[in-house]
């Protein structure tokens, strides 16, 4: 059978290689699972059962249903002063990462450049090459706090640049931008007529800094495809159920790749988000309760001995471990072999991702607390054999 080159080339997802090493070892802690570890809260998995006893189990429209996409805009001028119309400016999409695919494939042209700052989430690359993209990749830094240099931004576009991805919050690294440089990238994007992709799936998820929306700023909301979901803020990663907002042109063309690919999102889960809007104080419990393990960890990571950034959104932590002489897939996989933690190597998540680990504090703290203490020791044992060798 001969496979496409585009698909042989595409590395599988190294965050697999962990979960299936992990699934065959006994007493593991994950920090690898960038998924809340709440439940979907009662009210919408309650939403999910009557959808089923009422017989709502068929098709819904390819653009979804419009209850939810009117919900959805209502949210979004509620939080952002953003206004779309439902009818036209908002796609239901099966998770968040298919309208991260659907709007690169809408957009780009072969060999058009789309910037991807990283490290980042292990999608962005593979879906740009997918669609005949060219990938240009934007390093950050954690003495920036591992946010995006518009000096270093404008520096990348060239004449066949088309697309700007941005992810903020952050995954892998936490990060937040703030209003100052969102602004300074607003001025690069109307410069050279950039168009613009900004995944806040971790909107809801910040700590002690505010959140800006990308498309609020002056003049980006038309030259931007908001993606986002309910999977994080809402604990519905199995529910399969994200949208995408924006100008009318690029939404439509959008419908049409999903409406041939996927039809349309699932029906039941539509339903059942109607009910997250009206969660406020779930939201806030489980932000409240991200934030205090974040700041356990945080400084737990530091009490080791870790250099790390302090991350301020999502509920990622991504420690430097180059002082340990091993690289960051070494790390982790001895760290799981000899201690049973799972955590993931930060060259998943692009190269300057190198001597990094990412670790998802969405665990329980008595999880957290009992992989610090085995990290500690297995640090102490690194730090032990590089004493013996010298």
């Amino acid at each position: 059978m001969r496979i496409s080159k585009r698909v042989r080339d595409i590395p599988p997802s190294g965050i697999r290689k962990f979960f299936d090493l992990a699934s065959r070892m006994e007493d593991i802690i994950s920090l690898g699972v960038g998924e809340p570890d709440f439940p979907t809260p009662w009210h919408i998995r309650e939403a999910g059962i009557y959808a089923l006893e009422n017989g709502s189990t068929t098709y819904t429209s390819n653009w979804g249903l419009l209850e939810l996409r009117e919900a959805i805009s209502e949210h979004l001028n509620n939080l952002y002063g953003l206004s779309y119309d439902p009818e036209r400016e908002i796609l239901i999409t099966t998770g968040s990462s298919e309208a991260l695919d659907l709007s690169i494939r809408a957009l780009i042209e072969p060999g058009d450049e789309v910037i991807i700052h990283q490290p980042s989430y292990v999608s962005y690359v593979p879906c740009v090459l997918l669609a005949n993209g060219i990938p240009k990749i934007l390093p950050t830094f954690p003495e920036d706090e591992f946010k995006i240099d518009p000096n270093r931004l404008e520096k990348l576009v060239t004449d066949n640049t088309k697309l700007l991805i941005l992810n903020y919050p952050n995954n892998p690294t936490g990060a937040v931008l703030d209003k100052e440089t969102l602004l300074q990238i607003t001025h690069i994007v109307e410069k050279y007529d950039l168009f613009v992709i900004s995944d806040e799936i971790y909107d809801r998820l910040v700590y002690g800094v505010e959140f800006v929306s990308f498309p609020s700023l002056p003049n980006m909301k038309e030259r931007t495809i908001l993606i986002n979901g309910f999977s994080k803020t809402y604990a519905m990663t199995g529910w399969r159920l994200g949208y995408a907002a924006g100008p009318a042109e690029v939404i439509e063309a959008m419908m049409k790749i999903h409406q041939y690919t996927m039809l349309c999102a699932p029906s039941i889960a539509q339903k059942s988000a109607l009910e997250a809007f009206k969660l406020e104080d779930e939201v806030k419990r489980m932000r409240d309760s991200y934030d205090q393990r974040r700041r356990f960890f945080y400084n737990g990571l530091k009490d080791i001995g870790f250099d790390v950034v302090e991350p301020k959104g999502a509920f990622y932590i991504f420690p430097s471990i180059s002082g340990f002489g091993l690289s960051s897939e070494e790390f982790a996989e001895r760290l799981l072999r000899e201690e049973r933690v799972v955590v993931i190597p930060g060259s998943v998540f692009g190269e300057c991702g190198e001597g990094f680990i990412r670790c998802t504090y969405a665990s329980s703290l008595s999880d957290l607390k009992e992989a610090l203490r085995r990290i500690k020791r297995f640090v102490a044992s690194l730090e032990k054999s590089s004493t013996l060798k010298k």
